[in-house]
């Protein structure tokens, strides 16, 4: 019987491999995204939502109706991926989707009284989150702050006009 091999383990020329797992940045973003979205569940499941519909749930409450292509810009998404969590949250009373009056190619999402409603709910997510985490507001504004400017820096340039 052979014995088990040994792991390879390739250095850099400092020593430091830039290979390892956890000194990868692709890594600590997948993991943390996971695990914080996972407090969300709890909280959100009694209302209904999930993580994705809270996050247009919240756009919405700061500005309803808003077109789809607004809402998907706001959101990071493409509007394919929103359609059908805008169903989804149509189907549970908490939006309706409409042809915009003012732009009848544009289809709107307006919050409906449940919708508008469910904001009150809400409310209890942030607290109920930094109570979990153990972190102060300050704290976490500032990896806010840190993954907004690593967010942009990743984004693709946009297309030049002209």
């Amino acid at each position: 019987m052979t014995p088990p091999r040994a792991p390879t383990r390739t250095p850099a020329a400092d020593g430091e491999d830039l290979l390892a797992l956890d000194r990868q940045v692709c890594f600590a973003l997948a993991v943390a995204s996971r695990n914080v979205i996972a407090l969300y569940r709890p909280l959100l499941e009694p209302m209904g939502l999930t993580h994705p519909q809270y996050l247009v749930m919240l756009a919405l409450w700061e500005e309803s109706p808003l077109k789809v292509a607004e809402l998907a810009r706001r959101l990071s998404l493409e509007p394919a991926t929103l359609s059908p969590l805008l169903k989804r949250l149509e189907a549970g009373g908490m939006v309706t989707r409409e042809r915009d009056p003012r732009d009848e190619r544009a289809l709107a999402v307006t919050l409906t009284e449940k919708g508008a409603a469910a904001r009150q709910q809400a409310l209890r997510v942030p607290p109920a989150i930094l109570e979990r985490l153990g972190m102060d507001v300050a704290e976490l504004e500032t990896l806010r702050d840190g993954l907004t400017r690593l967010i942009a820096a990743a984004r693709p340039p946009e297309p030049s006009a002209g």
